[in-house]
């Protein structure tokens, strides 16, 4: 295995434990895995692991990540959380061990459209090409950070680290939205990569970039990161509009003798498409019929009432709104006894946020 890369910082607090104890506190509450021996907790968080230790009047902080560009934006992630906690936004942590040396993330790169076509009435695939794109195409990892430009930006701008850990941005009015898209296939020979965008009513950025782009407009790039389905004896998959690129993604790579189910929640049978999937694999849609979206229990209802074979060590994946997530991960653990490393429920988004936008 290789060597992790790793920061550490030490920094001067008022109460040490307090601040680990909180820390810890707020992880658990996001279904974190946290791991406390003594006073010192490790937290798994996703991007790798971060190590607190309160030592007198001064925290410790180690983060260890499997490539550079994990570790900048845990390192990112770390100093902003730290800031929040502190109520101290003038907060600067001296970091040590491996730093950014690049005019931007070591994970990010620009990439340039090479087509936009339409898959399904609200889903449009896009390619795109770029320099070192294969990184991308990881097997393990499944989404990437997209930086869309604002409109009519000759020249885009884009983050950095800075030396304290923080994104360093570009002025409001060049700042790139970013969101999180699934990587649906990646073309070794011609170097491309298809992501599929679903088109909103509300349309944001990603949206908006999706409708209007044409071949040769820019954007960014990062990662990859964000776990699929690990091969199990049998596989439930459960999702809304928003997972199923991934869940396509995820049924089209597996096994041909692969068995399970997948449900996919959408508005109507307007909005399926073709999925290659695997004998084995019944596909299910369920129609809200005009429900609001992340309105509905029926992602709830198909997992509580699916069949998880004992004998066969089956393995959830579910991604939808982030209220239905934490109750079907509750379900799943509390009703089904799933152990942790049996399932993976991640919130994709929040209903009372897109509203509240609206």
């Amino acid at each position: 295995m290789a060597k992790p890369f790793v920061s550490e910082a030490s920094l001067a607090v008022a109460d040490a434990e307090a601040l680990v104890g909180g820390l810890a506190a707020y992880w658990a509450g996001y279904d974190v895995e946290v791991e406390t021996v003594g006073s010192c907790v490790t937290a798994r968080l996703g991007l790798g692991s971060g190590v607190l230790e309160p030592d007198g009047e001064r925290l410790k902080l180690r983060l260890e990540a499997e490539d550079l560009g994990k570790l900048e934006l845990l390192r990112s992630y770390a100093t902003e959380t730290l800031c929040g906690f502190l109520k101290d936004e003038a907060l600067v942590i001296d970091w040590r061990g491996h730093m950014a040396t690049g005019a931007t993330f070591a994970d990010f790169r620009e990439v340039r459209l090479v087509s936009n076509v339409p898959v399904a009435p609200r889903v449009r695939r896009l390619t795109f090409t770029g320099s070192d794109v294969a990184r991308f195409g990881s097997e393990a990892d499944l989404h990437v950070r997209l930086y869309f430009p604002p409109d009519g930006l000759e020249t885009p701008e884009w983050p950095r680290p800075g030396p304290d850990g923080r994104t360093i941005w570009p002025a409001d009015d060049r700042r790139p939205e970013v969101r999180y898209y699934t990587v649906r296939r990646f073309l070794p020979q011609r170097d491309e990569l298809e992501i599929d965008f679903v088109i909103h009513a509300d349309e944001g950025p990603g949206s908006a970039f999706a409708a209007r782009a044409r071949p040769g407009a820019v954007c960014g790039m990062a990662g990859p990161l964000g776990r699929g389905a690990p091969a199990a004896g049998w596989t439930l998959l459960a999702g809304d509009e928003t997972a199923l690129p991934a869940i396509a993604r995820i049924l089209e790579r597996m096994p041909r003798d692969a068995c399970g189910a997948a449900f996919i929640e959408i508005d109507s049978a307007v909005d399926e498409m073709a999925i290659d999937h695997p004998s084995g694999v019944a596909l299910r849609w369920l129609y809200r019929r005009g429900a609001p979206a992340g309105a509905t229990d029926l992602l709830f209802q198909a997992v509580a009432s699916a069949h998880l074979p004992p004998d066969a060590d089956p393995f959830v994946w579910v991604a939808c709104e982030y209220s239905a997530s934490k109750a079907i991960r509750k379900h799943l653990r509390a009703t089904r006894g799933l152990a942790r490393d049996r399932h993976l429920v991640v919130g994709y988004w929040q209903r009372d946020m897109v509203e509240a936008a609206a």
